[in-house]
Parts: structure tokens; C-alpha cells; sequence
């Protein structure tokens, strides 16, 4: 069904429901669009010497397209409280296709690290979609709705990586990108055709919207404490599975398309976030927020596996892990969504935001504690952010 011709109500667009339909197809969104972030990360060492860039200095593809999408969660995403959102997701989508196309093109290092860094800033649509199903989605169905939606977005993280692994093997690095390129432009206009339009109440400046987001992380405690919990579970997340690749590659030996594989298993781990969503929606998010904790902090223990057992220790643990990161999250996602519903866009940026800054920090860690330490420092420092997480939660539980 079409519904571009549907007049913009303010601030909200139905009433109603949203369809299964409607639902999947801004799962799929989501997957597609948030792939585009990490689909350079398994293929660096094919990337480099292709672009004439030094395999020291390969780590600065990861970091700007992360330097992008840290700059776009900040300054982009609150436009979702200002400006047309269907729109906003065009114009974004084409220019992560552009950046793409970029990408697969670049013959030069500064060209290449140049599209990057706009691949990461435009990719974040992905932010802008999420927020704009929570207003559709009435407030029994939002947990729901939301957790679905994440689960869809989750799976083209955890997809992505093998994908792209295989994907270079058979058809060199480059076609990565276009087929990337040409899924994205797809997605748009799947967008055009399918989303509804969705106009904000918001009337202020651009400037006064981004002085705002200091007044919201000031006011709301929730928000605050939310944006901490999964900050520290997505630091293990990134930590984790930063280093095990290195675990996997130099001490079972494993090759980049068994490393691929591997990281499959840890896709089961997104239909955590349906469950969250339900859960929330049943007035459930604290007991489950701490359930969600445990299996975080406990998740490393199979890790410790050693011998013949150890990969299928380390399978384990990306599976709870992942189980328990993308279940918190969505739970937070719905408890700041009920906050305020004409914020929402800029809550999420500041929610997003967090965890990014935590994701980036364990991936940064990951490299120089593997190479001191062992995996054993790294099980630790990671099952220490998860007990952190939960420790920070059982105080603000007990004096809330």
C-alpha cells in the first residue's frame, strides 16, 4: 500500500495500528541501512593496499565512519523533531548510496577515508526510522513495535560482517559496496513508496533544537541512567567481539571466512529484541533490565572454555551476550520513548549517542588488552562492564 500522498498530520500521522506489513518493512529498513556501518570493518586488510593506504593506518576507515556517525547522531538526528522525517530518510538514504558508490570507486586513500567518513554521517537514517515507528505505533503495541523494528536493525549488524566477508572472497571488496549501494538506493525507495509522512509540532531554530539536548539529558534521570546502563553493555558488546576475532584467528587458527561464520552465531541473539519489547509492554522493563544484566555479566564465563571446547565456549558467550545487549536496549529505547513523545528523535540522538561512545571505547580497548593481557583480560575487563552496568542499576533501582 501507498501512502505518499497521505496528508502530514502534526506530530503524529495515524491513529491506528501499525500493519505486520508496515512493521517488517521497517525491520528490513533498518537492517539494510544500519549494514552500511560495518561492512568495511572484517575487509580493511583487502581495502588498504587496494587504496594505496598503509596496513598501520587501515583502522582509520573503521574510526571516521565512526567519527561520522557519532557527528550525524549529535547534529543530524534531532532533526526528526523539526523536519518532514520521510524526507529526512530520502535524503539521507541517497547520500549513504553516493558514499557507497564513493567507496567502491576510490583509487586514492583520501578519497576513500573522505566517503567514509560521509558514509558513517549519513547513515544515520537508521536513527531517525526507529523514533518515527514509536510515534506511529500506539502506546500498548510501542514496545512491541519497536523491539521488532530492532530486531531487524540488530540482525543487519550482527549479518553484516559475514556477509561482507564472503561477499569480498568471491566477488573482491569493491562489489561489496556497490551491491551495498544499489540495496540502499532500493531501500529509499521502498521508503518513498511505503512510509507515511510525519510533520513535527517542534517550531524552533536548528540552534535553539540543539541547545535542547542539554535540557532533556538535565531533566530527565531516567534518560541519564539509561543511556549509562547500555553504554557500559555495549562497551563489553564492542570489546567482545572486537577481540575475539583475534582469538579466533591467532590461537585456533580459524580463516577470515570461518571468522565470518562464526560471527553468524551471534545473529541469534537478535530475537532478543522482539522479547523486549513485549516484555516492556507488559510492565516488565526493571525485572527484565536485571535479568538482562545477569546473563551480560555471566555471559563470559563460557569464554573460559579451553581445549577442544573453547570455540564453542566463545560461540556461547556471543550469543548471551548479544541476547542481553540487544534485549536492554530495547527496553530502554521504550522506557526514554514515554518520556516525551515530541523529543523523541532528540532523547534517542542522546540515548544513541551514549551507547556509541561506550561501543567505541571497548572497541579502542579491545587491540591493546588482547595483546597485554591475553583473552583472559579481556574476559575480565568485559564481564566488569556488564557487573558495572548491573551494579549501577541495583542503585538507582533501590533509591528510586
Amino acid at each position: 500500500m501507498s501512502t505518499q500522498s497521505s496528508p502530514a498530520l502534526p506530530g503524529s500521522t495515524t491513529a491506528s495500528p501499525m500493519s505486520p506489513t508496515l512493521v517488517a518493512l521497517f525491520s528490513l529498513c533498518a537492517g539494510v541501512l544500519v549494514a552500511n556501518l560495518y561492512y568495511a570493518q572484517p575487509i580493511i586488510e583487502l581495502i588498504a593496499p587496494a587504496i594505496g593506504l598503509s596496513i598501520d593506518h587501515a583502522g582509520l576507515i573503521v574510526s571516521l565512519t565512526q567519527i561520522g556517525y557519532a557527528v550525524g547522531l549529535f547534529f543530524l538526528v534531532p532533526l526528526a523533531d523539526l523536519l518532514e522525517n520521510r524526507r529526512l530518510l530520502i535524503i539521507s538514504g541517497v547520500a549513504a548510496a553516493a558514499s557507497l558508490a564513493g567507496a567502491a570507486a576510490s583509487s586514492q586513500p583520501s578519497i576513500f577515508l573522505l566517503a567514509s567518513l560521509l558514509l558513517g554521517l549519513s547513515s544515520v537514517s537508521v536513527q531517525i526510522l526507529i523514533p518515527l515507528a514509536a510515534h506511529l505505533a500506539p502506546e500498548a503495541l510501542r514496545g512491541r513495535t519497536v523491539g521488532t523494528i530492532m530486531g531487524g536493525l540488530l540482525s543487519g549488524i550482527l549479518l553484516s560482517r559475514p556477509i561482507s566477508s564472503m561477499a569480498s572472497q568471491w566477488l573482491g571488496w569493491r562489489a561489496v559496496f556497490v551491491i551495498a549501494a544499489a540495496m540502499t538506493l532500493l531501500t529509499v525507495a521502498t521508503i518513498a513508496m511505503t512510509l507515511p509522512r510525519r510533520t513535527p509540532q517542534h517550531r524552533a531554530s536548528y540552534g535553539s533544537l540543539l541547545a535542547s539536548l542539554w535540557h532533556l539529558l538535565a531533566r530527565h534521570a531516567l534518560l541519564r541512567q539509561r543511556a549509562l546502563f547500555q553504554g557500559l553493555m555495549f562497551a563489553a558488546f564492542s570489546l567482545f567481539w572486537t577481540a575475539v576475532s583475534l582469538e579466533l584467528a591467532g590461537k585456533h587458527g580459524l580463516s577470515q571466512s570461518q571468522i565470518g561464520l562464526f560471527a553468524l552465531v551471534g545473529a541469534l541473539g537478535a530475537v532478543a529484541a522482539p522479547v523486549a519489547g513485549r516484555l516492556a509492554d507488559a510492565g516488565h522493563t526493571r525485572v527484565a533490565s536485571f535479568g538482562a544484566m545477569v546473563v551480560a555479566a555471566l555471559s563470559f564465563l563460557p569464554g573460559l572454555m579451553s581445549g577442544d571446547v573453547a570455540v564453542i565456549g566463545l560461540a556461547l558467550t556471543g550469543v548471551l551476550l548479544d541476547f542481553a545487549v540487544q534485549m536492554n536496549m530495547v527496553l530502554g529505547q521504550r522506557a526514554i520513548y514515554a518520556l516525551d513523545a515530541a523529543s523523541r528523535g532528540r532523547l534517542n540522538a542522546l540515548y544513541m549517542t551514549a551507547i556509541f561512545v561506550g561501543g567505541a571505547a571497548g572497541s579502542a580497548l579491545a587491540s591493546s588488552l588482547y595483546t597485554a593481557f591475553g583473552w583472559h583480560g579481556v574476559v575480565l575487563a568485559g564481564g566488569s562492564m556488564a557487573l558495572l552496568s548491573l551494579a549501577s542499576f541495583a542503585v538507582t533501582s533501590r533509591n528510586g
